[in-house]
């Protein structure tokens, strides 16, 4: 087991590895001082505190999860920091929900890929938003990788270990291309849609392992790789050697964004 100081380090690994691309996001779809932001499926409130930063002291945001553990850890790491702007509320958006907003815009990463209904799911989002407020959309999406010249068994490997992971937990690992049409049928007016690679070489880094070691009980319970089999303890060094050996570059994962307006 990992204890509290490594579970943090992981999951800042994770955080800085893409709050980059969310910040791109939320500031292309128009979020910014002043605004009321609902952010579903906050978690432990990553998105959250980034959005506090965006909107300042004069907006406020609202994370809405419907798992308390990771709620009280969100509400915990707020109080740490100060931070009057932020508000944690607990709530399914696939179940109706309590009577909040309107928001002047609501976000969500890598949530809607895990929605058995994600149509109804944003429309009740938008529901919660003034007219002329903004959905903004970041979600991974397996269709076009891996993308490499030269093979990196090993890194395709770790890959299928996530993907499989997360399809088994119930996630369409192929949402990027549905979210348009999505968006669409939950009456919202798709503005602006991008896919991003992440790209890694021997020189590049990204949290691979980091992400590994967070999913790791996970990966194990749904069947997908046996601790043996994932050799913790020396997957770093495995991985860059075999960039290192291969020399190319290799895509390892697309990313989706899109906005929409109500």
């Amino acid at each position: 087991m990992v204890g509290d100081k490594g579970d943090e380090k992981q999951r800042m690994a994770l955080t800085d590895s893409v709050d980059d691309m969310t910040r791109r996001l939320f500031a292309d779809a128009g979020i910014g001082s002043g605004m009321h932001v609902l952010d579903v499926g906050c978690g432990s409130g990553d998105v959250s505190l980034l959005l506090a930063q965006m909107v300042g002291k004069t907006g406020h945001v609202t994370g809405l999860d419907k798992d308390r553990p990771s709620l009280d850890r969100a509400r915990e790491r707020v109080r740490q920091l100060d931070l009057p702007n932020i508000t944690f509320i607990e709530g399914d958006v696939c179940m109706p929900l309590p009577a909040i907003g309107p928001f002047d815009a609501a976000v969500a990463r890598r949530v809607i890929m895990y929605l058995p209904r994600p149509v109804d799911a944003v429309r009740q989002i938008a529901s919660k938003l003034r007219s002329g407020g903004v959905v903004a959309f970041l979600e991974h999406d397996a269709t076009m990788v891996p993308g490499r010249r030269t093979p990196l068994s090993l890194q395709e490997q770790v890959n299928r270990w996530v993907l499989q992971t997360v399809e088994r937990e119930g996630a369409n690992i192929y949402i990027g291309f549905d979210l348009p049409r999505i968006l669409k049928e939950a009456g919202l007016t798709v503005e602006h849609l991008r896919a991003e690679a992440i790209i890694q070489t021997a020189e590049t880094h990204y949290p691979t392992v980091a992400i590994i070691r967070a999913m790791h009980p996970r990966i194990i319970q749904t069947g997908v790789a046996t601790e043996e089999e994932i050799g913790l303890e020396t997957l770093e060094q495995r991985l860059l050697d075999e960039r290192a050996k291969a020399g190319s570059v290799y895509v390892s994962d697309m990313v989706f964004t899109v906005w929409a307006r109500r």
